[in-house]
């Protein structure tokens, strides 16, 4: 099974690290081209490879890690999806330039953390990040914690607690098995529709949260 990852900002290199920790495969990119990923694959060794955004959207598993403000440009521009499986990483937040209005905005709670959600019209974003995705299999996971921890999935004697969901149970199967092989411990939070509000930055209840299963 082929591991692609679309972004490789703090989510998608920390999960190629995590990957690579185990001698999992992967290919990786971004938009800037394969040059511009030459330390990071020299850092993770042997199975995290760079390639183009095309190729690593072309993986049985595609693990979407790019800020929300792209996500639609980004997702329009590939082939179809032909049912594999897409893992949604992202969240509905915007990053603030630290000297814009929007950073010292007081009628936002999120500007300190340099961040302002997206108003997604009453939808959650997994919802909307489906509709972008057309005939994949879509499961949320690895969005609800600090991107920096998720390169150490094994931590303080125990596994680090993981949240995921999603509609088909094939595909979830699959990404529980990443995520245990990975060295993870997975917990099921059912269909998107349930699991999804639960699990996203910034104001669903598990955001943020960071369980270790000893």
């Amino acid at each position: 099974m082929k591991i692609g990852i679309v972004g490789s900002g703090a989510l998608g290199s920390n999960v190629a690290r995590a990957l690579a920790s185990k001698g999992i495969s992967a290919t990786i990119a971004n938009k800037s081209g394969v040059a511009s990923l030459a330390p990071l694959v020299a850092e993770l060794g042997p199975t995290i490879t760079a390639g183009t955004i095309e190729q690593a959207a072309s993986a049985d598993i595609v693990f979407v890690a790019v800020p929300w403000a792209a996500l639609k440009t980004l997702l329009s521009s590939l082939p179809a999806w032909n049912h594999r499986i897409v893992i949604d990483g992202t969240n509905p937040v915007l990053f603030l330039d630290p000297n814009s209005p929007d950073a010292k905005d007081p009628s936002n709670p999120l500007a300190a953390f340099g961040i302002k959600a997206v108003d997604l019209g009453g939808k959650y974003s997994s919802a909307v990040f489906r509709e972008l995705v057309p005939g994949a299999r879509v499961v949320k996971a690895f969005n609800h914690v600090d991107a920096t921890v998720l390169s150490q999935p094994e931590v303080a004697g125990g596994k680090r607690t993981l949240f995921f969901c999603g509609d088909d149970a094939a595909a979830k199967a699959e990404v529980r098995h990443l995520l245990e092989t990975t060295g993870y411990f997975p917990v099921d939070l059912g269909s998107l529709d349930v699991g999804g509000p639960l699990m996203e930055l910034p104001f669903g209840p598990l955001a943020m949260s960071n369980f270790i299963k000893i």
